[in-house]
């Protein structure tokens, strides 16, 4: 040193402490932010900022989801003087699970979660406890207005309000964003909805069924007015009780529809000439096919129309009209329907078709797929299909956005067969096992199926039985598809013990049709009675 200053060396010892202490000081800070300000590593990947949601709407504008302001609680155990008591009262005053409020406050975590998306109502609890170190941060929670009768089609989100099922999954990227983001509308009917779910739970409840599901369905643009899958679930509670399901049966399981299925056997026997509604068949009391035997559900006359076939749902008429157009022509027609391979829609849930593969489709097959054994499709891949035969012929994928318009694609089925299959199956409804689905004043057209559930390890189940409807209104203009099933019903008193669909389907369809046509705007045709002069 001379002159009171310092030598180089003492100027580079000063400058070099002043550095460490200053980086010793960032050092602490950051250890504060990360322990103090920002929960440090204990906050979990869950608490990340909260994703924003667009609202869900049906078709008027009714509202079906929208984000809620909430908040998630956390602590920080090392200001609670007695850490047990904090854990219990947290707990009762939040839902969270006490055990674990009480291992994460012995543990040395500086912050911990206690429990997300608590209400208003339960922060002004928590608050008024007089807790220190409880800090609230603001969140989110998904509120569902239509409760249990539309938790299937437009299913969850996670607690991060990220799509988990149905719409809210199938639709993720257009719901999220911010809270400027444009509401989505749906396809959905909200009168429609609420009406299909109180006819299918009463039906449901009526014959004791295992399960029920049904659909409605404009034949022009695509639109799903209506889905309805039960057992559901309450979306606003998220724990499932004993009783709910969060599958949807209509979308993403497959079934043996049985004679339902006829309709297609007999769109493909008009479209190619190899039948017409007046020829006649023999019926007989079993119908030989090589080792196997094709007998009826119920008794026939020895010989019916092609017409009273379809209408009186007769197996063995059926197995001869699809031996007529062949494996091969089957197979292909059912493809461009779109029953062999998996139907695809803003819906996440599908299901793949079960079928024969090319090489195993021989003339077995061919009968018993004719009248709906042998091949299992999901009842929405069902629908689209049967809307296609009805509304002149044309392809309909089902949608749960809302159209401007007539959607309807690629020519499958000519106008004129088209035509005839709406006069045959309204005379199912006038002559057949349809009766109880009529609705004075609507023309409805449709087609029960009995079909008996697989065994797990081949064959069927004689006394379980899958029984549905397809109702079509107003048939000689269709406008809407109402699809109905019922897994494993009863048969009561008042249908002297049956179970069939003419007597559990087909009445639930035809008053679905009844409640929904004059809200729909259908105009009832009035019939004129004539006095005699």
């Amino acid at each position: 040193m001379t002159n009171g200053g310092m030598t180089l060396q003492q100027r580079r010892i000063v400058i070099g402490a002043l550095l460490c202490a200053a980086a010793f000081a960032l050092v602490e800070v950051r250890l504060v932010d990360l322990a103090l300000l920002k929960k440090g590593d204990a906050r979990t990947a869950s608490a990340a900022e909260v994703v924003s949601r667009a609202d869900i709407l049906d078709r008027s504008g009714a509202l079906l989801a929208r984000d809620l302001p909430v908040s998630d609680l956390y602590a920080r155990p090392h200001t609670f003087e007695d850490k047990r008591e904090a854990a219990h009262v947290l707990a009762a005053a939040t839902g969270a699970d006490e055990r674990r409020l009480l291992a994460l406050f012995d543990s040395r975590h500086p912050y911990v979660l206690v429990a997300r998306q608590i209400s208003a109502e339960q922060e002004a609890h928590v608050r008024a406890l007089g807790f220190d170190g409880l800090e609230f941060e603001p969140s989110a929670k998904r509120f569902y207005p239509g409760g249990r009768a539309t938790s299937q089609v437009l299913g969850v989100t996670d607690p991060d309000n990220n799509g988990l099922s149905g719409l809210e999954l199938g639709l993720d990227g257009k719901l999220k964003g911010n809270d400027q983001s444009p509401p989505v509308e749906t396809s959905l009917d909200m009168r429609v909805q609420f009406i299909l779910a109180d006819e299918l739970a009463k039906a449901r409840a009526t014959f004791a069924a295992k399960a029920a599901g049904g659909l409605v369905l404009d034949v022009n643009t695509g639109e799903v007015l209506g889905l309805i899958s039960l057992p559901d679930f309450d979306p606003n509670d998220r724990a499932l009780g004993p009783a709910d399901s969060q599958r949807n049966i209509i979308a993403q399981d497959v079934y043996e529809l049985g004679s339902i299925f006829k309709i297609f056997a007999f769109t493909l026997a008009l479209e190619d000439h190899t039948t017409n509604p007046d020829e006649v068949f023999p019926i007989g009391q079993g119908f030989k096919l090589g080792r196997f035997t094709i007998h009826e559900a119920e008794h026939m006359p020895a010989t019916l129309a092609a017409k009273d076939v379809l209408a009186r749902s007769s197996n063995i008429g059926t197995a001869q009209i699809a031996l007529r157009s062949g494996g091969a022509r089957q197979r292909v027609f059912l493809a461009r329907l779109g029953l062999l391979t998996p139907l695809r829609t803003e819906l996440p849930e599908q299901a793949r078709p079960l079928a024969p593969s090319p090489d195993h489709w021989g003339m077995v097959e061919t009968a018993t797929i004719g009248f709906g054994h042998g091949i299992s499709v999901s009842p929405l891949a069902f629908a689209a299909a049967a809307a296609t035969v009805v509304n002149g012929g044309r392809k309909i994928v089902p949608t749960f956005l809302k159209q401007s318009g007539d959607a309807r694609g690629e020519q499958l089925i000519k106008p004129e067969t088209s035509a005839a299959m709406r006069a045959l199956l309204r005379y199912v409804v006038t002559n057949g096992t349809g009766r109880s689905a009529d609705v004075p004043g609507y023309d409805v057209g449709g087609k029960t199926g009995s079909a008996e559930k697989t065994r797990a390890h081949g064959g069927y189940e004689a006394h379980k039985l899958v029984t549905s409807f397809c109702a079509v209104f107003p048939i000689a203009a269709p406008r809407y598809l109402v699809f109905v099933m019922l897994d494993e019903p009863h048969g009561t008193k008042e249908t002297g013990g049956f179970a069939l669909a003419a007597y559990t389907a087909a009445p639930a369809a035809g008053r679905v049709v009844a409640r929904i046509a004059p809200l729909l705007g259908i105009p009832q045709r009035i019939e004129v009675a004539r006095e005699n002069s």
